[in-house]
């Protein structure tokens, strides 16, 4: 099993994305990025704190590629959004990829050179790769919240 932990905009519908992936075995929301410890929800939406709202992915590599999950994220958000996505804005809705090894930024920044030169989007990627720090697990609430609402998605 691996991890790997992407940013997109509110953490539920990224991660409602993620969980109907063939090969996703676990997945949990949080907070990654930032400066304090232990944020809270509203500390994290008060935009002091440096996080951004965040899926846990932990998958099987023999069932589903790194590659493979990097086209989920590129498609469950707009990358060309600065610190936003639809009404959420805010550094904590930022687009980003925090890698968990050499191999995943490699990864993901050929991945990003690919979408860019795909001509799907109109303005330029602004997502931020970077190293995976310490994830912070979102209050329980938050966890699954769509799956366990009956909603299935909060796209832009």
């Amino acid at each position: 099993m691996e991890q790997t932990t992407f940013g997109a905009g509110c953490f539920w519908g990224v991660e409602a994305a993620f969980r109907q992936v063939r090969g996703v075995i676990a997945t949990q929301v949080g907070y990654m990025g930032g400066w304090q410890e232990h944020p809270t929800y509203e500390q994290v939406c008060s935009k002091t704190t440096g996080h951004a709202e965040v899926v846990e992915v932990s998958y099987d590599p023999a069932l589903v590629s790194f590659e493979e999950l990097l086209q989920v994220f590129w498609d469950c958000h707009d990358p060309t959004q600065l610190n936003r996505q639809g009404p959420d804005i805010g550094p904590n809705y930022r687009s980003v990829i925090f890698c968990h090894s050499t191999e995943q930024e490699q990864a993901a920044r050929a991945s990003l050179e690919r979408e860019q030169r795909s001509g799907r989007h109109r303005r330029p990627i602004v997502t931020e790769i970077a190293p995976a720090g310490t994830f912070w697990r979102a209050e329980e609430y938050h966890q699954q919240y769509l799956e366990r609402r009956g909603g299935g998605s909060c796209h832009w």
